[in-house]
């Protein structure tokens, strides 16, 4: 009995070893925390980590076993993961944190971009229509340029009548009516003046006879002619100038340089054009080439 009673003694006391030193090495482990503090608390306060907060120190207590307990509790091995777990979980929710910053930054940037794409293409916009203005500026004062010198140069020339065309229609003796082929002829010269500017018309009677009975005569013929110019073409009466002549000499050939009197009566009409015909006309192909197609 006292053998059995001695063993089961020891075998308690065997199994009890193992929980004093637990106690006591969570004891002295919490101590040394403790009183190390103000030692470590200026490295520890100058080392922090990517949260903001002190980095872990190691635990450098052995207690009884060394740094491996063979015994370790739950509660222990808690009490030394629960720092590490909580530090994962910050580090964590700051990656999360910066991972939605960054996304936040990069989508204002990309938005920032796509609108100075956006202004810029715009602004290539505003300046390709104000180079569009400018050259149709341009043109238009060339074609205002063009068109005032040709002005000037048409009142400068305004007093300044040439001849075009010349027609010739002859008379019978002591006859003052028109024949058909007299008709004619001033139907081929007068049509092409419907509508058209700057120009007159001289008519110049010419008679055979003496004295004013020759001048009457080739009145009458040349007012014959004029009645028919305003009466069938419309002819402005301000446009034609009329001249009874007579039976003034008429200049022959140039290479005699003598003068001949008519036989019979004979009429001379005469066009005769300045610049103002010339400037509307071109005006008009002015126009023409301005106007869009």
């Amino acid at each position: 009995m006292k053998n059995r009673g001695l063993v089961a003694l020891l075998v308690a006391l065997v199994l009890a070893l193992p929980a004093l030193a637990q106690q006591s090495g969570s004891t002295s482990s919490d101590q040394p925390a403790v009183q190390s503090a103000p030692a470590d608390q200026s490295t520890s306060s100058s080392t922090t980590g990517a949260s903001g907060k002190p980095a872990l120190q190691p635990d450098t207590h052995e207690g009884f076993w060394g740094k491996l307990n063979p015994f370790a509790r739950k509660k222990y091995v808690q009490r030394q993961t629960d720092p590490i777990r909580g530090r994962v979980n910050e580090l964590d929710e700051l990656t999360a944190s910066n991972s939605k910053m960054i996304k936040d930054v990069d989508a204002r940037a990309q938005q920032g971009i796509q609108l100075a794409s956006a202004k810029a293409g715009e602004a290539d916009q505003h300046a390709i229509d104000a180079g569009n203005k400018a050259q149709m500026a341009q043109q238009t004062a060339t074609q205002a340029s063009t068109r005032l010198t040709t002005v000037e140069q048409v009142v400068g020339n305004i007093d300044q009548y040439k001849a075009a065309t010349q027609t010739e229609i002859r008379f019978r003796p002591g006859q003052t009516a028109l024949s058909q082929n007299a008709k004619t002829a001033l139907d081929d010269m007068a049509t092409p003046l419907k509508n058209q500017r700057g120009y007159i018309i001289e008519v110049q009677g010419f008679s055979s006879g003496h004295g004013q009975a020759a001048i009457q005569t080739s009145q009458k013929m040349a007012d014959s002619v004029v009645r028919y110019l305003v009466l069938n073409h419309e002819i402005p009466v301000y446009r034609i100038y009329v001249v009874g002549m007579g039976n003034a000499p008429v200049e022959a050939a140039a290479q005699d340089k003598t003068t001949k009197h008519v036989s019979g009566g004979r009429v001379e009409i005469s066009l005769l054009k300045n610049s103002e015909e010339q400037l509307a006309t071109t005006a008009m192909s002015q126009d023409q080439q301005a106007a869009p197609k």
